[in-house]
């Protein structure tokens, strides 16, 4: 199963008040080696699957990946998304941030994982394709 969408928007406060600046996933995707894993809630033993494909655009990050059969968290994600859940949620650790209002403005960040989440942090963090497709033979 094939899924997409907004894993971060910029400009845009989540829950806790924080905002992620343009460009504060450059470096990190520049030094990333791997495909970036797809988790479920978080949870590491949860793999889903993985994000192929990621990057900013003006918006913010989209990414789009595979959710795999083999992996032990893709029969939770397929229930997840079945029910509808399309929220998306940044595992992250801030390397540049500053404190303003009630939150932090985030200029760098190392991206450690994107997961499919009932609840994303940043309400308007969400799944905009999420599809089967059959591979050639």
């Amino acid at each position: 199963m094939r899924i997409e969408g907004y894993a971060a928007l910029f400009g845009a406060a989540d829950l806790m008040g924080d905002v992620v600046r343009a460009g504060a996933f450059m470096a990190s995707l520049a030094r990333r080696n791997e495909p970036l894993p797809m988790l479920v809630e978080h949870e590491r033993r949860l793999l889903a699957g993985f994000w192929t494909d990621v990057h900013e655009d003006a918006r913010g990050l989209w990414l789009s990946g595979e959710i795999s059969d083999d992996q032990p968290g893709a029969a939770r994600a397929k229930r997840l998304l079945a029910r509808g859940v399309d929220g998306l949620s940044i595992g992250f650790i801030p390397l540049v941030s500053q404190h303003a209002g009630h939150g932090r403005v985030l200029t760098e960040i190392e991206l450690l994982e994107v997961s499919i989440v009932m609840h994303p942090m940043q309400p308007q963090a969400r799944l905009t394709l999420a599809r089967e497709f059959t591979r050639a033979a």
